[in-house]
Protein backbone atom coordinates (compact mmCIF):
# COMPACT_ATOMS: atom_id res chain seq x y z
CA UNK A 1 0.00 0.00 0.00
CA UNK A 2 1.60 3.35 -0.75
CA UNK A 3 1.90 5.85 1.90
CA UNK A 4 -0.92 8.08 2.21
CA UNK A 5 -0.94 12.20 2.40
CA UNK A 6 -1.74 13.62 5.18
CA UNK A 7 -4.51 16.61 5.15
CA UNK A 8 -6.08 18.10 7.44
CA UNK A 9 -9.63 16.58 7.88
CA UNK A 10 -12.89 17.72 10.17
CA UNK A 11 -15.70 16.10 10.38
CA UNK A 12 -18.88 18.27 10.68
CA UNK A 13 -21.07 16.19 12.28
CA UNK A 14 -24.13 18.71 11.87
CA UNK A 15 -23.49 18.53 8.13
CA UNK A 16 -22.72 15.01 8.05
CA UNK A 17 -19.57 15.09 5.88
CA UNK A 18 -15.71 15.23 6.34
CA UNK A 19 -14.33 18.32 4.57
CA UNK A 20 -11.04 19.71 4.03
CA UNK A 21 -9.80 22.50 2.21
CA UNK A 22 -8.10 23.02 -1.12
CA UNK A 23 -7.05 26.21 -2.80
CA UNK A 24 -9.85 26.29 -4.75
CA UNK A 25 -12.57 25.89 -2.10
CA UNK A 26 -13.92 23.15 0.16
CA UNK A 27 -13.79 19.23 -0.67
CA UNK A 28 -16.24 17.51 0.76
CA UNK A 29 -18.02 13.64 1.16
CA UNK A 30 -21.20 13.15 2.80
CA UNK A 31 -22.16 9.94 4.92
CA UNK A 32 -25.06 8.75 6.71
CA UNK A 33 -25.10 6.25 9.75
CA UNK A 34 -27.25 3.26 10.33
CA UNK A 35 -25.81 1.09 13.33
CA UNK A 36 -22.20 0.30 12.98
CA UNK A 37 -22.09 1.30 9.33
CA UNK A 38 -21.02 4.63 7.54
CA UNK A 39 -22.65 5.36 4.11
CA UNK A 40 -20.49 7.43 1.77
CA UNK A 41 -23.59 9.39 -0.02
CA UNK A 42 -21.34 11.84 -1.98
CA UNK A 43 -18.24 13.79 -2.72
CA UNK A 44 -18.75 17.47 -3.29
CA UNK A 45 -16.14 19.85 -5.17
CA UNK A 46 -15.08 23.06 -5.52
CA UNK A 47 -16.42 24.66 -9.07
CA UNK A 48 -13.52 23.75 -11.25
CA UNK A 49 -11.77 21.38 -9.49
CA UNK A 50 -11.04 18.11 -11.15
CA UNK A 51 -7.69 16.73 -9.12
CA UNK A 52 -8.31 13.17 -8.64
CA UNK A 53 -5.47 12.60 -6.84
CA UNK A 54 -6.56 15.12 -4.16
CA UNK A 55 -9.49 13.37 -4.02
CA UNK A 56 -8.29 9.96 -3.51
CA UNK A 57 -5.98 11.10 -0.91
CA UNK A 58 -9.11 12.42 1.00
CA UNK A 59 -10.62 9.10 0.36
CA UNK A 60 -7.81 7.27 1.87
CA UNK A 61 -7.64 9.63 4.83
CA UNK A 62 -11.49 8.71 5.25
CA UNK A 63 -11.00 5.29 4.77
CA UNK A 64 -8.03 5.59 7.84
CA UNK A 65 -10.76 6.90 10.22
CA UNK A 66 -13.76 4.49 9.22
CA UNK A 67 -10.90 1.68 10.21
CA UNK A 68 -9.56 3.54 13.14
CA UNK A 69 -13.78 3.94 14.25
CA UNK A 70 -14.10 0.05 13.64
CA UNK A 71 -16.87 1.49 11.46
CA UNK A 72 -18.29 -0.96 7.84
CA UNK A 73 -18.40 0.97 5.08
CA UNK A 74 -21.28 1.44 2.42
CA UNK A 75 -19.79 3.05 -0.08
CA UNK A 76 -22.81 4.38 -2.12
CA UNK A 77 -21.73 6.86 -4.43
CA UNK A 78 -19.95 5.62 -8.30
CA UNK A 79 -16.69 7.45 -7.39
CA UNK A 80 -16.48 5.71 -3.63
CA UNK A 81 -16.97 2.43 -5.28
CA UNK A 82 -14.30 3.31 -8.20
CA UNK A 83 -11.86 3.81 -5.54
CA UNK A 84 -12.69 0.84 -3.64
CA UNK A 85 -12.33 -1.01 -7.01
CA UNK A 86 -8.85 0.44 -7.45
CA UNK A 87 -7.54 -0.08 -3.74
CA UNK A 88 -8.54 -3.42 -2.53
CA UNK A 89 -6.75 -2.84 0.76
CA UNK A 90 -9.81 -1.35 1.60
CA UNK A 91 -12.22 -4.33 0.51
CA UNK A 92 -12.20 -5.64 4.29
CA UNK A 93 -14.16 -2.50 5.68
CA UNK A 94 -17.18 -3.82 3.57
CA UNK A 95 -20.06 -5.70 5.67
CA UNK A 96 -20.37 -9.70 4.57
CA UNK A 97 -22.11 -10.01 1.75
CA UNK A 98 -21.33 -6.53 -0.08
CA UNK A 99 -19.18 -7.10 -3.21
CA UNK A 100 -17.98 -4.62 -5.52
Amino acid sequence: MEPIETMEIKDNTFARQFETIVPEGLLSVEYSFQEKKIFLTKINTPEGFDNQTTIDSLLKNIMEIIIEKKFKLMPIFPRIVLFIKKNPEFKELLPPGIRI
